[in-house]
């Protein structure tokens, strides 16, 4: 690990501070990705600025109804809360679905949603990556790509991101709160907050240098049952191959709403909004699943050792609605 300044933030204040004054500096929480990346020299901070003790550990109730979950939430208190549990169960589950006990109670909220790819090549530092080396190439392209990205890649790219809490935040429709080096405060959905590659995959996020996540708010609770499936190659410590979060609201044997999102599919949590809208109205049978599930897969593409993943998609998608719709 190469040298590098720390420097433990007072306030929101200090810490946009710090990393204002040094051009390669970085935020630093549970440190449960970023200093294995340093390990590797993936990573190569100059500054660290410490802001787990920042007053961002808090939830609370929102005026509108909903949660505002502070940055520094660590991932365990977030699953064990029980308006989360009552509320959004969906987040909880795949809260509890991700890394281990361990890890869950030093990881923060907010360091969840910016956790990079844990893609072979970018980790590799003995093969081309763009991610990591703007303009080297993609080795998983051609090479082994069984946990890689069948969604929204392109040839700079097919890394998927591994976050089971953002695909959970993305069919709740939450937003994340942010502040940046000059003090101006914003929301971004969590949706739009992650980029697909293109031709900048090291490019991955939506926020500007220095631009701190405070809290995730999440919307008033939806009507419908929900769910967090996983697929993996392992019951516990494994990224998923595929994973949906669901939710189904149900008048009778009808569907009045329903969305689903999609994880390990691609560099950001995947909804389709096209065959969400194939569910309303329709009765809640295997057919309309299955057309559902055909249509949020429509464009996708295999690149050899992943082309398992779209059928696996598919399947997950049909199981995950079915049983939300059991559950209603």
């Amino acid at each position: 690990m190469r040298s590098f300044i720390y420097q433990r933030a007072t306030d929101a204040r200090d810490a946009l501070a710090g990393v204002a004054a040094v051009r390669n500096a970085r935020f630093i929480s549970g440190g449960t990705n970023l200093l294995d990346l340093m390990k590797l020299e993936i990573e190569r901070p100059a500054h660290l600025v410490d802001i787990s003790r920042l007053p961002f550990d808090g939830i609370e109730q929102t005026g509108e109804g909903g949660l505002r979950i502070g940055a520094q939430v660590r991932n365990s208190t977030l699953a064990a809360d029980p308006r989360v549990r009552s509320g959004y169960p969906v987040l909880a589950q795949a809260l509890l679905s991700g890394a281990s006990g361990q890890i869950r109670n030093k990881a923060s909220t907010g360091g969840n949603l910016l956790q990079r790819t844990r893609c072979y090549y970018f980790y590799d530092r003995n093969m081309p990556c763009n991610k990591r080396e703007p303009g080297s190439g993609c080795a998983a392209l051609r090479g082994f790509n069984r946990m890689h990205a069948v969604l929204g890649s392109s040839d700079a790219c097919i890394a998927v991101h591994p976050s089971d809490m953002a695909v959970a935040l993305s069919v709740l429709d939450a937003t994340v709160e942010t502040i940046d080096l000059d003090g101006t405060t914003r929301q971004i959905a969590v949706g739009d907050l992650h980029r697909l590659p293109g031709s900048t995959p090291d490019i991955e996020t939506q926020l500007k240098y220095g631009e701190m996540i405070t809290a995730v708010v999440l919307p008033p609770a939806q009507p419908g049952k929900q769910l967090y499936r996983k697929v993996r190659d392992r019951a516990s410590y494994a990224f998923a191959l595929v994973s949906v979060a669901a939710i189904v609201d149900l008048a009778g044997d009808t569907i009045t709403g329903a969305r689903f999102a999609l994880g390990g599919v691609a560099a950001k949590p995947w909804r389709s909004p096209e065959a969400e809208a194939i569910l309303i109205g329709q009765r809640a049978t295997t057919e309309v699943f299955e057309k559902a599930a055909d249509a949020a897969l429509a464009n996708a593409v295999g690149r050899g050792g992943n082309d398992f993943k779209i059928p696996l998609a598919k399947r997950t998608i049909q199981h995950a609605l079915a049983a939300a719709s059991e559950r209603g």
